[in-house]
């Protein structure tokens, strides 16, 4: 029974591991790509191709003709004579007049890398990458529609700061400056397009709103439609700290009030296009600690209130193999002398959860912690909790540590009692087993009669393990896509806790720790399973040269723990068998 008992527990112990392992292969696989020079400015080239079609499109002038020959890509100016810069306290973005499409986005509050000073780039379009939000209206009398490309807006200004904020708003009795900036397209026809961008301080989303004013003596109509366009590269929010390369899931992803949160790869975008209708949906591309989204806003006609709309939401690969994902609104039409508004709302930024989620219902769960996702849950909003107590989430993992432990000190210490017992009647066991060693029925006869009179359960010294192993594993997935954790320091050499000790040390301690609390347990009769039960603190301690030193700092907590409360048991059962005394005595 005993022998079972600790193949349980190196089974437990191995399964951990291996789990551990599939989770580094699945997000850490993936060769990082060589480093490249950052552009110096946005190229301004024309990203207009690959647009939807509009709904009932029966006219060649109804499909949007958006490729830009070689010698029109030549004669486009740079970035400062052309592009639209605007800069808040959370963005810094630039908006090309031809569509009006977000070419190039920095996150301001996040660094590229750790110490790097240099933002993190969500969105850009240059010889590096392509990676846009587009926007704009299609459709019969859209002006994306037409035969001469993308429209061309008129601007009052290039360049745009929160110091040019028209309005104040109120969130939670604080005031906030709101930027809105105005693209304008006139048509011959006297149709007025105003296309406008509004930023709000704070907040990540971008409300995208096109205003048309019809003065023509035609009815006009058309769809609105945004999309977000991406070619193949690799996920810059990599890492390349470690022996392994960082990279969770990296695709697309959308959701709708009925289906809440589903992936969609980049390779499937062809042979599982999506073409769902929805009130109340979005798309997205996911990518490490960030996701852009385009969520479906309001329509608003002459003299009534805004309505949510019912969008098509669609994903396909271009000829070019540029992955597209995207929704365009129903067919809208503006009577002579009347005009419209039909909005949505861009999100491009890091996964803050919270924020996510008043957006729209399942765009939260691109945060994906697996499988045991409801365990990871609990266990960020306990770190949350503790954060907002102290401020650091080093500190936070090891009072969540000591809850975690506090919590589970019932079970455990009845499991640890259990194994001090079979301690305390070692030197029995190995006496029988010398006795009876060659009759092996007899010996597991006499040790059942042991266990039986000394009330030990050799089964119980799993429990621990059993009960530390998802919690070990979701805590990995908390440190893993918890944007609120990267880069985030502890104290000294610790200045990330997403990313491995880059002195080894924790680990090391780690495996220290591990030995001792090895001590204090059984230890077997077998030569062959003591070998491997020494060689085990040496394994884990390799494994966790290479993990996230948040999740190395909690299992140090973890031990450090266990060995004072084995100790105290070990002890108390020690002095109660000295005494003849049985311990529930």
């Amino acid at each position: 029974m005993q022998q079972w008992a600790r193949f349980a527990i190196l089974g437990a112990m191995f399964v951990t591991a291996y789990l551990l392992i599939l989770a580094w292969q699945k997000d850490y696989g993936h060769a990082a790509p060589a480093p490249q020079q950052q552009a110096a400015v946005v190229t301004a080239h024309d990203v207009s191709a690959d647009l939807p079609n509009a709904q009932n499109a029966t006219a060649a002038s109804d499909l949007p003709q958006a490729n830009v020959t070689a010698s029109q890509a030549t004669e486009t100016p740079s970035v400062s004579q052309q592009l639209i810069s605007v800069q808040t306290d959370l963005y810094h973005l630039w908006i090309n007049p031809k569509g009006g499409d977000i070419v190039r986005i920095e996150l301001l509050s996040h660094d590229e890398s750790k110490d790097s000073n240099k933002p993190f780039v969500m969105l850009e379009s240059d010889a590096k990458r392509t990676y846009v939000a587009q926007s704009g209206l299609i459709g019969l009398n859209g002006p994306d529609s037409s035969r001469g490309g993308r429209p061309m807006y008129d601007v009052e200004k290039t360049a745009y700061t929160l110091a040019d904020a028209k309005s104040i708003a109120s969130k939670d009795g604080k005031t906030q400056q709101v930027l809105t900036v105005p693209l304008v397209f006139k048509t011959p026809e006297g149709v007025e397009v105003i296309k406008s961008f509004t930023f709000t301080q704070g907040d990540y989303p971008i409300t995208v709103k096109h205003q048309v004013i019809n003065r023509s003596q035609q009815n006009w109509q058309g769809q609105m439609f945004g999309q977000l366009k991406r070619d193949n590269s690799d996920d810059p929010g990599k890492s390349s700290q470690g022996i392994f390369t960082l990279g969770t899931y990296l695709g697309g992803a959308w959701g709708t009030p009925d289906a809440h949160y589903n992936k969609l790869k980049f390779s499937n975008f062809n042979d599982e296009k999506l073409n769902v209708d929805a009130k109340g949906g979005w798309v997205a591309m996911v990518q490490h600690y960030f996701v852009s989204a385009w969520i479906p806003g309001n329509l608003k006609l002459t003299q009534a209130d805004g309505q949510p709309y019912t969008a098509k939401l669609e994903s396909r690969q271009s000829a070019d193999h540029m992955n597209i994902m995207g929704f365009t609104s129903p067919v809208i039409n503006v009577p002579a002398g009347t005009s419209m508004e039909v909005d949505a709302k861009l999100y491009s930024g890091p996964k803050i959860q919270s924020e996510l989620k008043d957006l729209a219902a399942g765009l939260n769960q691109t945060v994906d912690y697996g499988w045991l996702w409801p365990i990871a849950k609990l266990l960020f909003l306990g770190l949350q909790f503790f954060h907002n107590l102290v401020g650091n989430w080093g500190w936070s993992i090891i009072l969540l540590t000591i809850l975690v432990k506090a919590i589970l000190w019932p079970l455990s210490s009845k499991s640890y009692r259990s194994m001090a017992k079979m301690r305390v009647i070692a030197p029995e066991m190995q006496r029988m087993k010398e006795e009876f060693g060659e009759d092996r029925m007899r010996f597991s006869q006499e040790m059942m009669a042991l266990y039986k009179r000394e009330q030990v359960n050799p089964l119980s010294g799993c429990l621990p393990l059993l009960l530390q192993m998802p919690i070990f594993l979701a805590l990995y997935w908390v440190l893993m896509e918890s944007v609120e954790l990267r880069h985030a320091p502890w104290l000294g050499w610790i200045q990330d806790l997403s990313a491995m000790d880059p002195w080894f040390i924790l680990p090391l301690i780690m495996g220290v720790t591990m030995f001792v609390q090895q001590m204090l347990n059984p230890q077997p009769t077998d030569p062959m399973q003591a070998k491997v039960f020494r060689i085990m603190p040496i394994m884990f301690t390799v494994f966790m040269l290479f993990f996230p030193a948040g999740l190395v700092l909690y299992w140090i907590v973890n031990n450090s723990i266990t060995i004072l409360q084995q100790w105290f048991i070990n002890k108390g059962v020690e002095k109660d068998r000295l005494n003849k005394v049985e311990p529930s005595a």
